[in-house]
């Protein structure tokens, strides 16, 4: 994987310099920090949270999945997550999406999910899903507007988790 990759297209970042890069243990606050306010805005951190973001390079990395960090002006402003998948059928789930509220509206979520889906591509990746919650409605429509499907339920570690997604690559 390369060390950086290309900017967004300006119409989606216009005036600002956004750049994406994979996770670095320098980035391991920011990484729990941007998930637990979205998390915290609309729910409540629960167990699993606490392991998967307080461990990334144990519980995502080195079990073969990856992290990107969203740059703007040199600071962390977003982060997601591409986790091995434990569900039959999908080599992916796409998780711990999340953009600091004051970079909202700028297209840093779309092109963090779209930078992670071409990294999932590059790994061979056919298949991957994510467990999201129909109280986030724009996180649906992104989800959606990117070619993810509802899917089937399933036993899901998050108390929030409502919907299951997935998308064929």
């Amino acid at each position: 994987m390369a060390d950086t990759f290309p900017k967004a297209p300006d119409s989606m970042h216009p005036g600002n310099d956004v750049r994406i890069v994979p996770y670095t243990p320098a980035y391991r606050e920011a990484f729990f920090r941007l998930n637990q306010a979205w998390i915290e805005r609309y729910f409540e951190m629960e167990p699993r949270d606490y392991q998967v973001l307080g461990n990334p390079q144990e519980t995502i990395l080195d079990p073969g999945g990856h992290i990107l960090v969203a740059l703007a002006g040199g600071q962390p402003v977003g982060v997601c997550a591409l986790l091995a998948s434990g569900r039959p059928g999908y080599d992916f789930e796409l998780a711990k999406m999340g953009v600091d509220p004051a970079s909202q509206g700028r297209g840093i979520g779309r092109a963090l999910a779209r930078a992670i889906l071409q990294v999932a591509r590059n790994s061979g990746a056919r298949k991957i899903f994510l467990e999201s919650s129909t109280r986030l409605p724009a996180a649906l429509s992104l989800y959606r507007k990117l070619g993810f499907r509802e899917i089937a339920g399933g036993p899901s570690p998050y108390k929030r988790s409502d919907i299951r997604m997935g998308l064929s690559l």
